[in-house]
């Protein structure tokens, strides 16, 4: 059952969460006032090459709604449109129903429209010829409807008056226009006396307009001018419906008269060349000829393989019924009728029907005015109506929960995806405004923002006129007004719904239903769906289902039609209650036995007619398991993303496709969520009735309870997830979340779909579109075309259960980890929270992908320490998941770590990138029990701890780092403690085994900075010091000796008695035959350590220079500072000689 049934389709409405749709209104003036009004009409036309996978039109058509203007738009469903949008407004007279053609040449698109008084004819360039290149990648094309605004539309080549006819059509629909093979244009009118008039418009190199008359009496006339009929009586030959075929020579026009009879008239000869009574196709036809017949149609339909079909439709009241018949000609001109197929509906008001090469497709409206839509396949005898299921309108009464709050729930109503058009709000806020100014083009959000300011500011503000209300008034007051605007959009949005017409595409089998405002997509229905939402009279045999065993198959139905019992016995209130529970994650075996509880409490026979049903199935486990595997979308294996040729990128990419696709999946997910909440409910009934309805006692209530209850439970989950996915809205990204993306990047996940440039700023998605858009699409149409050998042809009903079905595997038991991946690239943290609390009770399937991703949310918020916890979570996994591995796999300079420790790395880095030192501490610590001696995590240790201020702690990682790099950090100890100025740190550390390290480095500093701005001899001394080494304390006569020759100031001098004086207090603390240094070498020598050797004027390294030692004794230092100090009491008494005293 996992393939398409083919037995019924369903309507997903083809309108997307965007701003009002722009027209470009263009005017025609060329009839003088006057004229009638008729109703509204729709049509459309596809594309010759719309099936051909690398054309430019292909999956492109347009449609049209005509009234008092012509509404005309160009769609495609695999790339947007632009200036796709038309309004035609014909003043002082209106267009004809059914009045609008349109067809295509090899260098144009033609269009025909026919008016009470006129007939006009645009010609357009062919998108062919607009985009010549066989490749179109763009995501933009301009529609062919961009330089219409340059046609003279009211060039007399173009168009023309029908002064005999102005006012007086006496029947609205009979109309029909088309091209010749010579270029002409043709429309063929109903005569109100009787007869066709046909009105010709010539190739647009000439000017010359013919009309020609075709009528029984006369049989032909040919007229020169205008010849006016004033006949108002009716004619029994009077036409109400035409069609035409066009031949090589010849255009046959057919004619389904008032007289119920259909006649086939030749242009060229001008003849009536046959004449068939209708009636003769209609049993019992007594009194019928009597009706004047004003409901019969007439289509006709072509192919290579049939020939020439019509089809009548007799709109006789209570037996209204569709004649296919065939036509056959002889070689000498001489035609008949083929009786194929009589069909016959129970439905009334017929809006439109279109006939193909195999079916016959209508279109009524109920009592309720709401669309019906059936097909039949009319070569098959024993066939029978298939069903349509139609979108329901939004709900007239919206329940507002005491728990909620009236604004959230409506507006939740108002804007969640598919329930209003925007225009339909935006009338209903200009009417709620008293049109006090327009609304003009909107985005989404500030749609929204508008519609609250006018229902609470404006309205429920002004109406309060008390100074004190309680809280319960105030919600009363609330409740009132946003359901008196709800009801507007309501009526508004019934409008926009009318249904006005049916198209079906025979290049590519896609049927849509054009409604007043939008285009409804017809899609088809899986099996499990079909039976769930199929009344019992389509549900007649076992051959309804796609089982071969007869036995299963009856068990199949019986259960089915239990189910729908079961439907309509929840109540509002208790769907309500189950829905929540889901959504706060409490078990859907507890909430399905409260909803039982309440229909057992509630009985009002509903429970016994079960009962009855429930002993007619002879094997439920077996019925049972078989619903639950074709519900079960798990696979084994995760979709491979496979490399996608150019001629398919834009394969269903257009926002219009991306929408469709979307919506169709939404309306799986809740049609298979329903179906899984009443299953429950009808287990938890069986094991209620025990043995008294299980012919297989208790073996079977044992098997029922312990693996298809919970089997049934998780289904209904993981369909309330795809729900969740497919109606929650995407958040716009503002352009400020650059930190955010840049910690993605710390990712480095080169095949993960980055941010979606071309989403629309008034076109916010739903987190499904944005996952289509930006990662599945590709792989689903490459995975489609790697399963088949041809591409040359696109087949809708085929294409399009192969994307939904695909796109379905969203399910959270399959392996792959695509969607929360998107969701997490695109910054959609809120829904990535929530998709992750979803699945988390019940979902065992990449637990630590789950935990990583959350993790990522948590940072996101700012919420680091969650995040760690679910970081360290994760870490447990990574050997186990996809998503994990090739998190660790794109360390190129760590493939010989263990993937483990290049997972710490990456999060570390990401902690890191994020800013967050204590977080990096404490998960490096935890990555240390793994890896104790890897240098850059006691590095990472070292350094967050010392930005950190922990002094000791950044010491005692220092001491347990075992690389080279140690060096470094004890460099960077030193440096950042003495400009910290925490010196009494640096000095009293213990530096086991790092002592003459960290000597030289600061021996090292002292000697290559300023004396004056840095104070490391001062510092080294005091380690010495500190250490008892008295002897290398005296560098503070190296200190003293480099200020007298570089700071030549009276501060220098200062300085450097006081250097002297500690240098010798150092020599007089130790022994006697110790009291002597080295005396220091000049500065320039040990002042560039590491510079190159220089060369003498031969080339060559000159040797060595042997340098002389000196050693300084107690009274060497003694003279040397009684000498500094001299020089400091001159400079005192007179300052300008400090300079030559240095």
């Amino acid at each position: 059952m996992a393939a398409v049934l083919e037995r019924s389709l369903v309507e997903i409405c083809g309108f997307g969460r965007e701003a009002e749709r722009r027209f470009r209104e263009v005017t025609v003036v060329n009839a003088p006032p006057g004229g009638i009004k008729f109703p509204d009409s729709a049509g459309a036309f596809h594309y010759g090459e719309s099936g051909k996978l690398l054309s430019v039109t292909s999956d492109r058509f347009i449609h049209c709604t005509s009234g008092d203007t012509v509404q005309l738009v160009e769609e495609s469903l695999d790339t947007n449109l632009l200036n796709n949008a038309i309004r035609l407004k014909f003043s002082s007279c209106s267009v004809l129903p059914g009045g609008v053609t349109i067809q295509e040449t090899l260098n144009n698109i033609i269009i025909l429209i026919c008016t009470n008084q006129s007939v006009h004819r645009l010609v357009l360039p062919h998108p062919a010829r607009m985009y010549r290149s066989e490749l179109v990648t763009e995501r933009h094309m301009q529609s062919i409807f961009t330089d219409v605004m340059k046609l003279d539309l009211q060039d007399s080549a173009h168009c023309a008056l029908i002064p005999g006819l102005a006012g007086h059509t006496a029947v609205p629909g009979a109309v029909v226009a088309w091209l010749n093979f010579h270029g002409e244009a043709h429309f063929a009118l109903a005569s109100p006396a009787g007869g066709i008039t046909v009105v010709t418009l010539p190739p647009h190199d000439t000017q010359s307009v013919s009309v020609v008359e075709l009528k029984r009496s006369s049989m032909m006339r040919r007229i020169s001018g205008w010849m006016p009929t004033a006949i108002d009586q009716s004619s029994p030959d009077l036409v109400l419906s035409l069609a035409v075929r066009e031949e090589e020579e010849d255009s046959l026009i057919f004619a389904l008269c008032q007289d119920h009879r259909l006649r086939m008239w030749s242009l060229t000869d001008q003849t009536c060349l046959l004449e068939a009574d209708m009636l003769e196709y209609m049993p019992a036809c007594k009194g019928v000829r009597r009706l004047s017949g004003q409901g019969h149609r007439l289509r006709v339909a072509f192919s290579s393989r049939t020939g020439l079909c019509l089809c009548v439709y007799l709109g006789v009241p209570q037996r209204g019924q569709f004649i296919v018949l065939q036509l056959v000609g002889t070689d000498n001109n001489r035609y008949s009728l083929e009786h194929i197929s009589s069909l016959f509906s129970t439905q009334e008001s017929l809006v439109d029907f279109t006939l193909t090469p195999t079916e016959v497709w209508a279109l009524w409206l109920d009592e309720s005015n709401s669309a019906v839509v059936k097909y039949i396949n009319f070569e098959n005898t024993a066939g029978q109506w298939n069903q349509v299921f139609v979108q329901p309108p939004p709900e007239e009464e919206v329940p507002v929960g005491v728990d909620l709050d009236p604004r959230e729930t409506y507006l939740e109503l108002l804007f969640s995806p598919l329930r209003f058009t925007a225009s339909a709000i935006v009338r209903a806020l200009q009417i709620f405004r008293r049109g006090s100014e327009r609304v003009l083009d909107l985005s989404w959000e500030n749609l929204k923002k508008e519609v609250t300011q006018a229902v609470e500011s404006e309205q429920l503000q002004s109406s309060v006129t008390e100074f004190e209300f309680s809280q319960e008034e105030y919600r009363q007051l609330q409740v009132e007004f946003w359901s008196r605007f709800y009801s507007c959009c309501l009526q508004y949005q019934e409008v926009e719904s009318t249904p006005l017409g049916l198209t079906v595409s025979q290049n590519t089998g896609m049927a849509c239903l054009l409604r007043k405002g939008f285009v409804s997509f017809l899609l088809p229905c899986f099996a499990v769906d079909h039976l769930y939402l199929s009344y019992d009279q389509y549900l007649l045999s076992e051959e309804d289902t796609p089982i071969s065993d007869p036995d299963v198959a009856r068990d199949i139905l019986q259960l089915v039609r239990t189910l729908r019992l079961v439907s309509d016995a929840v109540s509002a209130e208790m769907a309500y209650e189950m829905e929540k529970a889901l959504e706060y994650l409490q078990t859907p075996e507890r909430a399905a036995e409260l909803v039982l509880e309440n229909m057992v409490c509630s009985d009002d026979g509903v429970i016994e007619d079960i009962q009855n049903k429930l002993q007619d199935i002879r094997n439920p486990i077996t019925a049972m398991m078989a619903l639950l595997r074709e519900l079960d979308l798990e696979t084994e294996s995760e979709i491979a993303g496979l490399s996608v040729r150019m001629s398919l990128s834009q394969l269903y990419g257009s926002s219009c496709a991306v929408s469709v696709v979307c919506q169709a999946v939404c309306h799986m997910a809740m049609t298979r969520a329903q179906f899984c909440r009443d299953m429950l409910i009808l287990q938890k009934l069986y094991l209620h009735f025990g043995d008294n309805v299980f012919l297989g006692g208790g073996g079977q209530l044992l098997q029922l309870q312990q693996d298809l209850i919970p089997r049934t439970s998780h289904l209904l989950s993981s369909y309330h997830l795809l729900k969740n996915i497919s109606q929650s809205l995407a958040s716009p990204v503002p352009m400020d979340t650059d930190v955010n993306l840049q910690h993605l990047t710390a990712l480095e996940l080169s095949d993960t779909p980055t941010m979606s440039t071309g989403r629309s700023v008034l076109n916010p998605q739903t987190v499904l579109e944005l996952f289509y858009q930006t990662a599945a699409r590709r792989i689903i149409i490459s995975h489609i075309f790697s399963q088949q050998h041809t591409d040359s042809l696109l087949v809708w009903n085929h294409m399009i259960s192969h994307v939904v079905q695909l796109l379905a595997q969203l399910w959270p038991s399959n392996p792959g980890f695509q969607f929360p991946e998107c969701l997490m690239a695109n910054c959609q943290f809120t829904q990535l929270q929530d998709y992750v609390r979803l699945i988390g009770p019940w979902c065992q399937v990449n637990i630590g992908s789950c935990r990583f991703v959350l993790a990522q949310c948590y940072l996101a918020n700012g919420e680091g320490h969650k995040a760690l916890r679910c970081f360290q979570e994760a870490a447990t996994e990574v050997e186990k998941e996809d998503f994990l591995m090739k998190l660790t796999g794109s360390e190129d300079d760590e493939a010989a770590a263990s993937p483990r420790l290049q997972y710490y790395n990456k999060v570390l880095r990401l902690l890191e990138d994020v800013g967050l030192p204590e977080l990096i501490i404490q998960f490096a610590s935890l990555a240390i029990a793994e890896a104790e001696d890897d240098a850059a995590l006691w590095t990472r240790i070292f350094k967050h701890h010392l930005d950190l201020g922990h002094n000791s702690e950044a010491y005692e990682a220092l001491t347990q780092n075992p690389d080279s790099s140690q060096l470094d950090c004890l460099r960077q100890l030193v440096v950042v403690l003495c400009e910290r100025s925490q010196l009494e740190d640096l000095v009293q550390f213990p530096y086991m085994n790092l002592h003459d390290e960290v000597v030289g480095i600061i021996e090292s500093r002292a000697r290559g900075l300023d004396l004056l701005t840095h104070n490391y001899y001062e510092l080294l001394y005091a380690f010495h010091i500190n250490r008892h080494n008295y002897r290398k304390g005296t560098v503070m006569f190296e200190f003293g000796m480099r200020l007298g020759r570089e700071v030549r100031t009276r501060l220098g001098l200062q300085k450097q008695v006081n250097c002297y004086l500690a240098a010798l207090n150092c020599l007089r603390l130790i022994r006697p035959e110790y009291a002597w240094i080295v005396q220091p070498v000049s500065g320039s020598t040990y002042g560039r350590p590491g510079a190159s050797p220089k060369r003498n004027s031969d080339g060559d390294f000159p040797a060595e220079p042997r340098r002389q030692v000196d050693i300084l004794e107690l009274q060497d230092l003694e003279k040397e500072y009684f000498l500094s100090r001299a020089r400091l009491t001159l400079a005192q008494h007179h300052p300008p000689s400090a300079a030559i005293a240095g």
